[in-house]
């Protein structure tokens, strides 16, 4: 019997990106700075829902549009360039969508947001949410009704967590991962919220907590567990050139996700989402920069480095025979409307 469920199930808060790169330095009051790149695109969750619709996976977003020109754009590249479904989602009259600016910087970028909260909860927006064999889930202090809901019927929770900007780090958060069967926070996240000093040490405690722990680890790599199938698996991070960091995180999540459902080995599915993260952040705007299986079809055939091309040989195996079009990176401004 076909499986006809999303393969992904995601809700969360839209933006619109601007993104500019090549900044020689940080700029200080009073100062103009020119920049060599720019891009523009939806944002947010909208990171998630492109990263995983570019792996050939059916994908299902409930958020929130704006009833502007904003709000228009990104549905309009989230539904008809990048095929994702949105008929849980809802364009909330009288409110605008969330604007950042981003400013790329090195390794990292500083974030300007215009907006404010959403009409619609995602509460509200769910519901009862409908069958799905994953959900993408940022987990926040404050647990979500449809999170539970979710479990209850049967989708796999993969989640992840933000920055604690009280800096108290409560550990009650992590009572929600009984739901979840995956987490996947980054270093400073994760030894934070364990109250640990080492990546390792973080990892061990979470392995108690939920069947499949990763810790991301930036320029070195990143660790995991997967307690289902007794594995330890450790990747190094890519080599690459940073333009802009922005999605990053959210990228290496939806791969991770796309290669778990294709049930592969745990080292496997960590190189294959440290390079797609590694991928991402050599182009602007963190929706748009998720490389695809043509992205990672394209790097594949390129690469010289025989270290490189033993690691990832099993990607021969794994790309699928059509990798698709070439995808659509950040437009400098979006198209005018027809």
């Amino acid at each position: 019997m076909d499986d006809d469920r999303p393969d992904v199930l995601l809700t969360g808060l839209l933006f619109y990106d601007l993104v500019l790169t090549g900044l020689g330095q940080p700029p200080t009051p009073g100062e103009e700075i020119w920049t060599s790149g720019m891009g523009c695109g939806p944002g947010g969750i909208a990171n998630l829902a492109v990263a995983a619709s570019r792996f050939g996976l059916r994908t299902s977003l409930a958020t929130v549009f704006g009833d502007d020109f904003y709000g228009a754009y990104c549905h309009e590249i989230l539904a008809g360039q990048e095929g994702v479904d949105l008929s849980l989602s809802r364009t909330a009259n009288g409110w605008h969508t969330p604007v950042t600016v981003s400013l790329a910087h090195g390794d990292d970028r500083a974030l300007v947001t215009h907006g404010q909260e959403p009409p619609y909860s995602q509460d509200v927006l769910m519901g009862d949410p409908p069958e799905a064999r994953t959900a993408l889930v940022h987990i926040e202090a404050e647990p979500r009704a449809w999170l539970a809901k979710a479990s209850a019927n049967g989708t796999q929770i993969y989640a992840d967590v933000g920055w604690d900007p009280t800096q108290q780090w409560s550990t009650d958060l992590l009572e929600q991962l009984a739901l979840c069967h995956a987490f996947l926070p980054n270093e400073a996240e994760a030894m934070a919220y364990t109250r640990t000093d080492s990546a390792v040490a973080a990892l061990g405690t979470l392995t108690e907590l939920v069947p499949v722990a990763v810790i991301t680890r930036g320029g070195d790599g990143a660790i995991a567990v997967d307690q289902t199938t007794g594995e330890y698996a450790e990747v190094p991070a890519l080599a690459v050139d940073v333009l802009d960091a922005t999605g990053a995180g959210d990228v290496f999540g939806a791969s991770f996700v796309a290669a778990s459902l294709g049930g592969w080995p745990l080292e496997e599915r960590l190189r294959f989402a440290v390079l797609a993260a590694g991928l991402s952040v050599q182009h602007p705007s963190g929706a748009l920069a998720a490389p695809g299986w043509y992205g990672v079809d394209r790097w594949l055939h390129t690469v010289r480095d025989p270290e490189l091309r033993r690691a990832y040989g099993f990607l021969v195996d794994r790309i699928p025979a059509d990798p698709g079009p070439p995808v659509a990176y950040a437009p400098v401004t979006p198209p005018a409307r027809q």
